[in-house]
């Protein structure tokens, strides 16, 4: 039987990804009670790096919209190995981090978060809410626009 995480999952169109192995020496999440905190993702795509470079230099909004997006599907997967495959499981993403690498001068970090936000509100409705930060860095792990982290909190088995 299919979940309703799944099956919304489905009526977007969206085929969840394999979760991304760790490049570094770090785990994909740890659980502390029924909090989960994952590490951050990048926007990787059937393995590559789909978006490089930075806001305010040779990336649109637009573009690092989509990245973040991208970062939030592999959060997505990273949540279901977490919560040993279910997906309903999820009762609350409690907060996401997201940095975006930019210019001095770029400003509009929270619009290019929002496509991490819009997506886990679109996959999770209300439950999917959260509090969060956006940030603008200097660089980002293998020249990636957009990182983003997440807090969730796990509910009953």
């Amino acid at each position: 039987m299919t979940g309703m995480i799944e099956s919304r999952l489905s009526q977007l169109g969206i085929t969840l990804p394999e979760a991304v192995t760790p490049v570094a020496n770090y785990v994909p999440f740890t659980i502390a009670g029924d909090l989960v905190f994952l590490s951050g993702q990048l926007p990787l795509e059937a393995g590559a790096l789909r978006h490089k470079g930075a806001l305010g230099l040779n990336v649109s909004v637009e573009d690092g919209y989509r990245a973040a997006r991208i970062c939030a599907l592999n959060l997505v997967a990273q949540m279901k190995l977490a919560a040993g495959g279910d997906l309903d499981r999820i009762a609350r993403i409690v907060r996401i981090g997201g940095f975006v690498a930019a210019t001095p001068d770029f400003t509009d970090h929270p619009k290019v978060v929002n496509g991490a936000s819009d997506f886990l509100v679109e996959l999770f409705g209300d439950s999917g809410r959260h509090a969060r930060t956006a940030v603008g860095v200097p660089s980002l792990p293998l020249g990636a626009t957009v990182e983003v982290e997440a807090v969730v909190r796990l509910g009953p088995a």
